[in-house]
C-alpha cells in the first residue's frame, strides 16, 4: 500500500479551481449583475451551512464545502468588479456607437493575418490615452485592431501606436472594451522595449535560417518551435487541421510539453538523474519563453508546461494535480479572460489528460508486454485525443478520426524537430550561416511530418463535421465515453456496439437534412 500511495490524486485544489473558473465565466458572459448575484447567492449559502453547523454540529465535509462557496464568493466578486470596469469603461459606449476615435495603444501581441480577409491583421493592444476632439481620457483597458497589412505587420509587442479608426462592439465577450477598425497605417509608431526587439531579431534570424529548407518546411519549423506560423502554407494549415496535428504549431501548454519532453527523453538517454533533468528541461523552458516572447498566451504555456515538467519529471501525479489546479487559479486571477480562452481550456485539460489518464494507460500497457517507450507514447496521444477532442469540436465544428494515429506516427520526430529546432534559434542569434548548418539535421524528420499531416488529410471521412459550440462538444464526449467503455472491456460485441455508437452520434448532425431528403 505505501508504494501506491505517491500515485493517489490529491484533488483537494481542485474544487477550488472548478469554482474559480466557473465563477469568472458566468461573470464574463453574464455581466456583472450575473456576477454580483452569484456573489450574493455563493456568500449566502456559505451563511446558511454556517448556521447548520451551529445548531446541529460540522459534518465530514462541511469546512471543505464551507471553504469552497467562500472562496467562489471572493472569486465572483472579483469577476464582477472588473466586468463592471468594463461596461462603465468610456471605450466601451464608444463602441456601441460606432464612433470614430483618436487613440494611443500599446501592442499586447504580434499583429496576425486574417485567413481569407484580404491583407489585414488583427492585433491585441491596451488603451493609454482615448483623444477626442473636445477632451483626452486617459484610461486603460483591451482592444483589439483590425487594420490592413501594410503598416502594421511587423511591428512588436510593447509598441506605442497612435491611430485612427472606428470603434465597434467586442469580436468576443472577453472582456476587452472594442474593435477598432482601422483603414490605413498608425499615424506615429513609437519604439519597441530592448528585450522584445531582441526578441524580435532572434526570430527574424530563426526564420533566415530556416528558408534554406523546402518551402513547406521552411514555413513549418518556426510554427513548431516558437508558434510562428505567418511563413506555413495554407494547404500545411488545412492538412493538419484535418489530421489533429494542428496543437503542434500553436503557443499552448502541448507545445511546451513536446520541448520538455523531448529534453526528458535526452536526459535519459545519457542517464542522467531526474534534478539534472529538471534543470534542464527548465532551462528549455525559459529559452522558449524568450524566444517566443513572454506574452500571455506564453506565459500560459509557460505555466502549463511547468506542471507537465513536473508530472513527467518526478512522475507524482499526487504532487502534479495541486500544481495543476494552483496555475489555473494563479492564471485566471492575473487574466480572468483566460476563463473563455479555447487555447487555455485546451492547455489545462491537454495537461490533466497527461496527469490523470497517460499515467494509467502506460501502466496498462506495459503490463501487457509493451516497450516502456511505446507505452507512452500510444498513452499521451490517446489521452490527449480523449480530453480535448471534446473542446476541438466546440471550437471548430470537427472532428479528426485520424488524430491519434497521426500523432502517434509523428512524435518519434517531434522531439528530435523541437530540440534541433530550439538549438537553431539560439545559434542563429549569434551566426546564421551556422544556424543554417545546424537547421538541416531537421529537413527529414520535418519532411515526414508534412507527409503524414498530407496523406492523413488525403484519407476519405479523416474530418467529420460536428455542430460547433456546445452541441458538438456533447456529441464527440458521448463518443469518446462510449468507445472507451466498449474497448476497456474488450468484448468484440462491446466493440462492435462502441462503434456502432460512436458512428451513430457523430453522424447524428445530418439525421435532419438525410430525413428531410426521404420525405
Amino acid at each position: 500500500m505505501a508504494d501506491d500511495e505517491p500515485r493517489l490524486l490529491d484533488l483537494r485544489l481542485l474544487p477550488f479551481a472548478g469554482m474559480c473558473w466557473a465563477a469568472t465565466l458566468i461573470g464574463i458572459h453574464g455581466g456583472s449583475r450575473a456576477a454580483w448575484v452569484l456573489v450574493a447567492t455563493l456568500a449566502g449559502a456559505a451563511v446558511l451551512l454556517a448556521a447548520g453547523c451551529a445548531l446541529r454540529g460540522p459534518g465530514r465535509w462541511t469546512a471543505g464545502v464551507l471553504a469552497v462557496l467562500l472562496f467562489g464568493s471572493c472569486c465572483a466578486a472579483g469577476t464582477a468588479w472588473r466586468v463592471q470596469a468594463v461596461e462603465r469603461h468610456p471605450m466601451t459606449e464608444f463602441g456601441r456607437n460606432e464612433a470614430w476615435v483618436t487613440l494611443v495603444v500599446t501592442l499586447a501581441d504580434d499583429p496576425r493575418e486574417i485567413a481569407g480577409f484580404g491583407r489585414h491583421v488583427l492585433v491585441n493592444a491596451d488603451v493609454v490615452e482615448i483623444r477626442r476632439a473636445t477632451e483626452t481620457i486617459h484610461s486603460g483597458g483591451a482592444v483589439v485592431v483590425l487594420a490592413p497589412a501594410a503598416g502594421w505587420l511587423g511591428l512588436l509587442p510593447g509598441q506605442d501606436v497612435i491611430l485612427r479608426g472606428q470603434a465597434g462592439p467586442p469580436r468576443h465577450r472577453d472582456l476587452s472594451l472594442a474593435t477598432i477598425r482601422v483603414s490605413g497605417p498608425p499615424a506615429a509608431v513609437g519604439p519597441a522595449p530592448p528585450h522584445q526587439r531582441w526578441a524580435g531579431a532572434l526570430r527574424a534570424r530563426f526564420v533566415a535560417a530556416a528558408a534554406v529548407l523546402p518551402a513547406d518546411e521552411a514555413g513549418l519549423l518556426p510554427g513548431l518551435v516558437i508558434g510562428d506560423t505567418s511563413a506555413l502554407p495554407r494547404e500545411v494549415k488545412d492538412d493538419f487541421t484535418a489530421t489533429g496535428l494542428t496543437h503542434l504549431t500553436a503557443v499552448s501548454g502541448a507545445n511546451v510539453s513536446i520541448l520538455l519532453g523531448a529534453v526528458l527523453l535526452v536526459v535519459r538517454g545519457v542517464g542522467l538523474g531526474p534534478r539534472a533533468g529538471a534543470a534542464l528541461a527548465a532551462a528549455a523552458l525559459i529559452a522558449f519563453v524568450v524566444i517566443a516572447r513572454p506574452s500571455p498566451s506564453v506565459l500560459r504555456a509557460a505555466a502549463m508546461g511547468s506542471v507537465a515538467l513536473l508530472a513527467l519529471v518526478t512522475g507524482r501525479r499526487k504532487q502534479a494535480m495541486p500544481a495543476l489546479a494552483a496555475g489555473v487559479i494563479a492564471l485566471l486571477a492575473w487574466s480572468p479572460e483566460l476563463a473563455v480562452d479555447f487555447g487555455f481550456v485546451l492547455s489545462a485539460t491537454a495537461t490533466a489528460g497527461l496527469i490523470v489518464i497517460a499515467p494509467v494507460g502506460v501502466d496498462v500497457l506495459v503490463r501487457r508486454g509493451w516497450p516502456r517507450a511505446v507505452a507512452e507514447t500510444v498513452a499521451v496521444s490517446v489521452a490527449a485525443f480523449a480530453v480535448t477532442a471534446p473542446i476541438v469540436a466546440a471550437m471548430a465544428g470537427t472532428v479528426s478520426l485520424v488524430s491519434i494515429c497521426a500523432n502517434i506516427l509523428v512524435a518519434p520526430v517531434v522531439g528530435v524537430i523541437t530540440v534541433a529546432g530550439a538549438i537553431t534559434a539560439l545559434i542563429a542569434g549569434v551566426s546564421v550561416p551556422v544556424a543554417e548548418v545546424v537547421v538541416r539535421v531537421t529537413q527529414w524528420p520535418l519532411w515526414w511530418l508534412v507527409t503524414v499531416a498530407e496523406r492523413g488529410a488525403r484519407i476519405p471521412g479523416a474530418s467529420i463535421p460536428v455542430p460547433s459550440g456546445p452541441a458538438g462538444a456533447a456529441i464527440v464526449l458521448v463518443a469518446v465515453v462510449a468507445l472507451g467503455v466498449t474497448l476497456r472491456r474488450r468484448g468484440p460485441r462491446l466493440v462492435l456496439a462502441g462503434i456502432a455508437i460512436g458512428a451513430l452520434v457523430l453522424w447524428a448532425p445530418v439525421w435532419p437534412s438525410s430525413l428531410g431528403r426521404l420525405v
